[in-house]
């Protein structure tokens, strides 16, 4: 009886399905707009989720960015996930939600060729991966692109016009608001403006004045904390005299949409008296040279910057901040510069005077004539702790936790100081004698 052959059966090769996503994308951040994102994230769910051969594989959703930009967050998410082979296929509305950059979009069309990804566009009923569909995709997003070009020079004229007749173009403006074309004073916004002006004039610096606000529980425009860089913008703010000076900045091209100083590019609009002026020209113009005077001051004392032996090396156990070098009347200390820059409120930590850093330093590498080098070759960093307490982390893995006592009054005082309190004392006795 001849030998059985035995016959393994061929299984039929499964066609595995379709991972398909959708990306959507509204150009702004207002109700309606939104309402029209959360419907089409919808519309993509129930659409994939209908095709038997399809597998859901998300929705990737921008909220509030144009076309012409290429730093959407879920965008490069999606173009992400597309490269490490997730995704088979996306689904968008058209080619204008999808980019208006002829070129832009050809090279992540390309891009996803390469991958294998087919990227369908409903309106247009465009499959990347077909022959044609390259070629009408060149065609409608070169349409798209000079529709954006028409649109962005549109606003311009209007912006133009607006300039021209001195009707101003920032209606956020702290102690104003923008009524038919022309603004009017907030009288308890106002109050701030001119506090503001008055501290700066009267010394106080940026971070002074933004802790003091935020001390006085007083919030900025839209109720955030103040911070130095807002003081700073209210203090050179031309609007606050009563007069205008517009196109201060402009946008670059509809395509990257950047914002660039106008550093003669462009024609300034200077329009006076055209509302209630909150600050009057004298101060505004002494708060400019005062600002001039100190930034001046400011990059002399920078040129002569250094680092010190303990920069970047003590932290804060509070906040996680470094602490930094300060000159006061006993001398040089360290301080967090959290509690530096916001006050007590915002960190607790107790400032330590570099006599005693260099003192406990010393004496926890055993030796009295460190220098930088050596510090930094043995000590990786130094956690300053509540009730006076130093950690010190050693670059040999080990710790070390050391106690500073606060000086005494009577030692911290200078010979400087001794002698100024002395002639004080002197006079008062004689006065009384």
């Amino acid at each position: 009886m001849p030998k059985a052959i035995t016959i393994v059966p061929k299984l039929p090769k499964l066609d595995r399905k379709k991972r398909v996503a959708a990306y959507a994308r509204v150009s702004s951040g207002k109700d309606a707009m939104l309402h029209s994102l959360s419907a089409q994230i919808s519309y993509y769910n129930e659409l994939i989720q209908r095709h038997d051969d399809w597998i859901y594989a998300g929705v990737y959703a921008d909220e509030a960015k144009t076309g012409t930009k290429e730093s959407r967050a879920e965008f490069q998410r999606l173009i992400e996930d597309c490269r490490a082979g997730k995704i088979d296929m996306v689904i968008t509305k058209s080619i204008s939600r999808f980019a208006r950059n002829t070129v832009t979009l050809l090279q992540t069309v390309r891009m996803f060729k390469s991958w294998n990804v087919d990227i369908y566009f409903e309106e247009q009923n465009i499959n990347s991966m077909s022959g044609e569909g390259e070629l009408m995709m060149t065609i409608l997003a070169s349409y798209a692109q000079e529709e954006s070009r028409s649109a962005s020079e549109n606003q311009k004229w209007r912006i133009k016009r607006n300039f021209e007749e001195g009707i101003p173009w920032n209606g956020a403006l702290l102690g104003y608001r923008l009524q038919d074309g022309q603004y009017v004073i907030v009288p308890e916004e106002a109050e701030i403006v001119r506090s503001i002006f008055f501290d700066y004039l009267s010394g106080s610096g940026y971070k002074a004045i933004a802790n003091r606000l935020n001390a006085e529980n007083i919030t900025t425009r839209f109720g955030n904390k103040w911070r130095a860089t807002v003081i700073s913008k209210i203090l050179t703010n031309y609007t606050y005299t009563g007069n205008l000076l517009l196109q201060k900045v402009f946008r670059e091209n509809h395509i990257t949409k950047k914002t660039r100083v106008n550093s003669g590019e462009l024609p300034k609009y200077h329009v006076e008296s055209t509302h209630e002026a909150i600050i009057d020209p004298d101060t505004f113009l002494a708060v400019q040279k005062e600002k001039a005077s100190r930034a001046a001051h400011f990059k002399k004392n920078s040129a002569q910057r250094r680092a010190y032996p303990f920069s970047g090396i003590l932290v804060c156990a509070g906040c996680g901040k470094n602490y930094r070098r300060k000159i006061t009347d006993t001398g040089p200390v360290w301080i967090c510069s959290t509690y530096n820059s916001l006050g007590k409120a915002a960190c607790a930590s107790k400032r330590i005077s570099e006599d005693t850093l260099y003192n406990i330093t010393a004496e926890v590498l055993g030796r009295s004539d460190f220098t930088e080098e050596i510090l930094r070759s043995r000590i990786s960093s130094i956690v300053v702790c509540p009730k006076n307490t130093l950690i010190y982390h050693l670059t040999d893995g080990t710790e070390v936790t050391k106690e500073w006592r606060n000086r005494s009054r009577s030692e911290s005082w200078t010979a400087e100081m001794k002698e100024t309190a002395h002639q004080k004392t002197a006079k008062r006795w004689k006065k009384n004698a």
